[in-house]
């Protein structure tokens, strides 16, 4: 597939199978639970109802980012082999690894110079920045050069829209979006916050929604509004769960009516361990290419 290496985060939140299925190799975050090491490795050393259900019950999260020698390992065999690579990394409103990427290109430049190391900021995260690499994936498979593909990415990146609701309001406590007491009093009247990825990829507070159902409502009113082609968009759509799997299905059954013009069924994949480590249990994420994302 291609004579140069796609790459990406395992913050993709893809299935290990997808990224095997479409040639995306992918280099591992790190996260600990309760204060036990993990991998980000897409469910394999846990298992994301296991990890959710231990968040549920008051365990300790705590997340890390791929370290630049971390990348050079990661990097080195495919220059070895002769290959060029793009690398796309999770947001840079979200962490700093890119800025880790790009030293490890940097330092494997001057080793290798004969060879082209590309680094994406994604400005995206989970099945979002998932469905910029499965994109990227099917052009590279159709021919699309190293250098156009590049540019493709960097051109078209913000048309991918990334919109997020939570049913609890416990992880934006922890994590000081929000106060104590209007957590609480949002808890009594059912708020479910809505938000979405601005243009700096940062998660940004949009709606405060009373009710699951009407939050299920308005996430899909957002994709109506925002598709490319509105409710006859072709594209692929993604979701991600963490821990709720049956209001995902509410969001992608509500999709697949209104939109019947899909590329394919929604796919519902997990938000992985440390995306999830900071959303908690309990909240769900549509993905889709809109138009540009400009505030």
């Amino acid at each position: 597939m291609g004579d140069y290496v796609l790459s990406c985060c395992s913050t993709a939140d893809l299935t290990a199978e997808h990224f095997a299925q479409m040639d995306i190799r992918y280099v591992c975050f790190h996260f600990s639970l309760d204060g036990k090491e993990y991998l980000d490795d897409l469910g394999q050393s846990i298992r994301f109802e296991d990890f959710y259900d231990a968040m549920a019950k008051g365990a300790e999260t705590r997340t890390s980012q791929v370290n630049v020698d971390e990348f050079i390992a990661h990097f080195t065999p495919f220059l070895e082999a002769g290959q060029d690579i793009l690398h796309v990394c999770l947001s840079s409103g979200l962490s700093g690894v890119v800025n880790a990427a790009n030293s490890a290109r940097d330092v494997l430049a001057q080793r290798y110079p004969q060879r082209r190391i590309y680094i994406v900021d994604s400005l995206g995260a989970s099945s979002g920045y998932g469905l910029l690499m499965d994109t990227l994936a099917e052009k590279r498979l159709a021919g699309m050069a190293l250098e156009d593909l590049y540019a493709w990415a960097e051109a078209h990146k913000l048309e991918l829209h990334h919109w997020f609701f939570s049913t609890t309001l416990e992880y934006y406590v922890k994590g000081g979006r929000i106060s104590k007491s209007a957590g609480f009093f949002g808890g009594l009247l059912g708020i479910c916050p809505l938000l979405n990825m601005d243009n700096q990829g940062r998660l940004t507070p949009r709606k405060k929604v009373r009710g699951k159902n009407h939050v299920v409502t308005e996430i899909v009113n957002q994709m109506e509004a925002h598709a490319q082609g509105g409710l006859l968009y072709s594209g692929k759509c993604y979701i991600s769960n963490a821990g709720c799997y049956e209001d995902a299905r509410a969001v992608a059954d509500l999709v697949e009516e209104r939109f019947t013009h899909l590329n394919g069924p929604v796919e519902i994949n997990h938000v992985g361990t440390t995306i999830g480590s900071h959303t908690g249990p309990g909240t769900v994420a549509l993905f889709f290419w809109g138009d540009p994302r400009n505030d």
